[in-house]
């Protein structure tokens, strides 16, 4: 009888060898794949739901158009895939982390935990927001930008990449808390220090939100506040949480350098 396939993360004490690491490593993205695949499944067999979904943020008025005798199947599949992957995301993060975590001792393990485990929390808080508030307020700027010059048509197959596209990089956007606590609590910078040079996070954000899909003045605003708001809550978790263990800042270590030379 075939040996059943890890899906648990491995101890850090449980030594494995190059071929096992490499099982593992298959085990865990033939999971991810099949998920994946029945993920886009499951969206493709309730399209009809999932297109109604994609439509909502839309505009009174406004129907996707197609341009093509087998557009209208392929836009469905193009969706449906993106569904799946929208869907798929956090079950994916999960197994990476799965996968990563036993390079780390137990000490280190409680470290990186919390982290890993908002990944998909702020992801979906992410992909919700653009959803509710990113694209319908871009689509009404968009779609009604000098309306009374143009005939507005809005093909399927681009509205829904955008659509997707937005939701899939305002999730990641969201990731900025993680980001900081992660580089604080390993010591590789301080709250002090960010909060200092908070003029160069806010160009950041307004860069990150400026290459957003669309990219029109709607969106990059209504990102670039909670995406600023979420930093300096993160500064605010950082300085009660994300210090290093022991306390050893990295100005200390400077500071200990300069003094034992």
């Amino acid at each position: 009888m075939a040996k059943p396939k890890r899906r648990k993360p491995a101890d850090f004490d449980e030594r494995m060898t190059l071929v096992e690491h490499l099982d593992e490593l298959r085990s865990r993205i033939v999971f991810s794949g099949i998920f994946l695949v029945i993920a886009i499944a499951t969206c493709f067999y309730f399209e009809d739901t999932l297109l109604e979904i994609a439509n909502e943020p839309l505009p009174d008025g406004f129907v996707p158009i197609t341009l093509s005798p087998q557009e209208p199947f392929f836009t469905t599949v193009k969706l449906s895939f993106y569904g799946g992957i929208l869907i798929s995301l956090p079950i994916l993060l999960y197994q990476a982390y799965a996968f990563i975590l036993p390079a780390f001792a137990p000490g280190e393990r409680k470290l990186i935990l919390p982290f890993l485990l908002s990944v998909p929390v702020l992801f979906i808080g992410g992909a919700t927001f653009a959803y509710f508030v990113v694209m319908p307020a871009a689509l009404d700027f968009l779609l009604g930008f000098n309306a009374d010059s143009f005939n507005i048509e809005l093909r399927g197959s681009e509205y829904y990449s955008f659509f997707i596209l937005t939701l899939i990089a305002v999730g990641f956007l969201f990731q900025i808390p993680v980001a900081v606590l992660a580089v604080c609590r390993l010591g590789i910078t301080t709250p002090e220090t960010l909060a200092a040079n908070r003029r160069y996070a806010l160009l950041i954000i307004a860069v990150a939100a400026m290459l957003l899909p669309g990219t029109d003045p709607v969106t990059m605003i209504l990102s670039m506040a909670p995406l600023y708001i979420l930093f300096e809550f993160s500064l605010v978790l950082a300085r009660s949480f994300g210090r290093p263990p022991g306390g050893l800042e990295p100005d200390s270590e400077d500071d200990d350098s300069e003094s034992a030379g």
